[in-house]
């Protein structure tokens, strides 16, 4: 028997091991890849709601069967997105800044009500309304009748650079005047936000160093794939070497950005702008520039302010987050799970693959009706219509349970000593 077995697979045909490889490759698929994502949010109103009105939350994430890897997710959805996603017509708005600068405004509102809702989209680190990820879910909005806005940070969206100064990921102000004037303009009608990675952070940090501002202005706020610890995020993207290449690339966009403006290159200023061009890391161009940029002491102080991880207590807008346990630009280990478990306001929603930005699913991933599009869809048509006012009599029962106990120190329990918060080790990923 044996020496039959050893003739058979010293002489195994070709597609015998093809055959092979996809079964082991099926199964591990199967039991590895394919999850139901987990939600980190105390047990209360808003896990309640989002458990009975979000379904895909219910529902398992197929990766795309060939792209699992999370690099290729991320690289991969960027080229994909790019070649089916055509170039959106905007309705460009230039707002003025009190201090003299100016930023796009760039409005959807084609097939949508005058007076539907709308939702403010901050892009990444260096991207703007054509990005592939923004147009992603500018048109999952618009397919439901939601209005959106994209904000476009200073320098960015092809605008002029009128002050020396551009954006960072710890500066609100801009955000802050930016809602102010979409308010304004929009007085009557329910509002909402969404952050992608360093959008991400400058949403999550003006909901929480604005939380009474914020609560009375926005209905609910979605953030994706957020660097949340942004000092574990730098050391990730810095790890060799597929990870450190999507750090390169970004760096380089950095540069490509400043270089652009000979405003910011005048002597008086503490940056060596010949230096900053050089630089081949995030964290080696936040060190010689963005620190500076904006007065921190050193890149550490930056990053320490930046940072959402330690924050979710101050939050009081309703804010659904979508993180992938796989992203390069955050390790598992630094998603503020427990933090989640036991905030009445903040629900993360992890899932076992996906990259940063990626989530692609199906076979073929050219639909433009993709997870992360689904759920932010899902998300904001429950919140921001809510014909029958379920979700605003949720939001009542959320802030009344949030003033019952002390947010005054990021661990204090929710609901008490009996809550039972997740723990890292029970995520099955």
């Amino acid at each position: 028997m044996f020496v039959d077995l050893y003739a058979y697979l010293t002489n195994l045909p070709r597609w015998h091991i093809f055959a092979i490889f996809l079964v082991g490759y099926l199964f591990y698929y199967l039991m590895e890849v394919v999850k139901r994502p987990i939600l980190a949010v105390s047990d209360g109103p808003f896990k309640r709601y989002l458990r009975k009105h979000i379904p895909i939350l219910g529902m398992k994430f197929w990766p795309t069967f060939w792209c699992v890897e999370s690099r290729a997710q991320t690289v991969f959805a960027s080229i994909i997105r790019s070649n089916i996603m055509p170039n959106i017509e905007y309705r460009r708005e230039v707002l003025a800044m009190k201090d003299g600068g100016q930023v796009a405004l760039d409005w959807l509102e084609s097939n949508c009500d005058p007076e539907s809702p709308l939702i403010i989209i901050l892009p990444g680190l260096t991207g703007e309304s054509q990005a592939e990820y923004i147009k992603c879910l500018v048109t999952a909005a618009n397919r439901i009748g939601i209005r959106t806005v994209v904000f476009n940070n200073r320098g960015l969206g092809g605008l002029e650079l009128k002050t020396p100064r551009l954006y960072c990921a710890s500066n609100t102000d801009d955000l802050a005047e930016v809602i102010h004037h979409v308010k304004k303009t929009n007085q009557h009608v329910k509002i909402g936000a969404t952050g992608i990675s360093m959008g991400g952070l400058i949403l999550g940090n003006y909901l929480a160093n604005y939380s009474e501002e914020s609560k009375s202005i926005l209905t609910a706020a979605q953030i994706i794939s957020v660097p949340w610890d942004v000092n574990k995020g730098s050391d990730s993207i810095e790890q060799p070497y597929l990870n450190s290449m999507l750090g390169r690339h970004l760096a380089g966009s950095l540069c490509r950005t400043v270089r652009k403006y000979d405003i910011l290159r005048d002597k008086k200023f503490d940056w060596d702008m010949d230096r900053v061009l050089q630089s081949k890391t995030i964290k080696e161009f936040d060190s010689l520039f963005t620190s500076k940029h904006f007065g921190y002491k050193n890149v550490d102080a930056y990053y320490a302010q930046a940072t959402l991880h330690n924050k979710l207590h101050k939050i009081k807008v309703p804010l659904l987050c979508l993180s992938a346990a796989d992203d390069p630009f955050q390790p598992l280990d630094a998603i503020p799970v427990k933090a989640a478990a036991k905030s009445s306001h903040v629900a993360i929603v992890i899932t076992a693959r996906g990259g940063h930005i990626g989530f692609l699913e199906g076979w073929w991933p050219a639909n433009k009706d993709q997870y992360m599009g689904r759920l932010f869809s899902q998300f904001f048509e429950k919140t921001l219509f809510d014909e029958k006012s379920e979700f605003y009599r949720t939001s009542q029962v959320m802030m009344e349970h949030n003033l019952q106990t002390s947010t005054s120190v990021p661990n204090t329990p929710v609901y008490g000593s009996s809550s039972s918060p997740i723990r890292k080790k029970s995520i099955p990923f």
